[in-house]
């Protein structure tokens, strides 16, 4: 089931995936690899479809220790506001298997997007994954 939320915007440090290379997995490698420690941070994704092609950062909250410039990573943040939230579980398998576009499309069909902000992936935890879609309003078409 579907539920909206309202998020604030979020400070991040980030790198971009190369699309035609290793894609988001190989990104959020290389984005983990920078980080002293993965306990107790937050990990994105963030995807916009532009009219060249797509572009993803694999991303993580900035806390008050970081020194991105010394991490070699980029900085940034996702834009707050309404969202439409769904949950997957099991999310590595979903990903493995390929279908993750998949569920996006699916997903995205049943409201009308704010295209001035990205898509985002949040990673919840180890089985569970957050998709959320940028929404003008709380409607839901079929």
């Amino acid at each position: 089931m579907d539920t909206f939320v309202e998020r604030s915007e979020v400070p991040i440090m980030r790198v971009r995936a190369d699309m035609s290379g290793g894609g988001p997995a190989e990104a959020m490698h290389r984005l983990e690899s920078k980080l002293p420690s993965l306990k107790g941070r937050r990990f994105y994704g963030v995807f916009r479809l532009l009219e060249n092609g797509e572009e993803y950062f694999a991303c993580v909250e900035r806390i008050a220790t970081d020194d991105p410039a010394a991490m070699g990573l980029e900085t940034g943040s996702i834009p707050g506001g309404l969202y439409a939230r769904r949950k997957l579980l099991g999310w590595q398998q979903i990903i493995a298997s390929g279908k993750l576009p998949e569920y996006g499309r699916d997903f995205v069909r049943h409201y009308e997007i704010d295209r001035s902000r990205p898509e985002l992936e949040y990673y919840r935890s180890m089985l569970e994954l957050h998709l959320l879609v940028p929404v003008l309003s709380r409607r839901v078409h079929d």
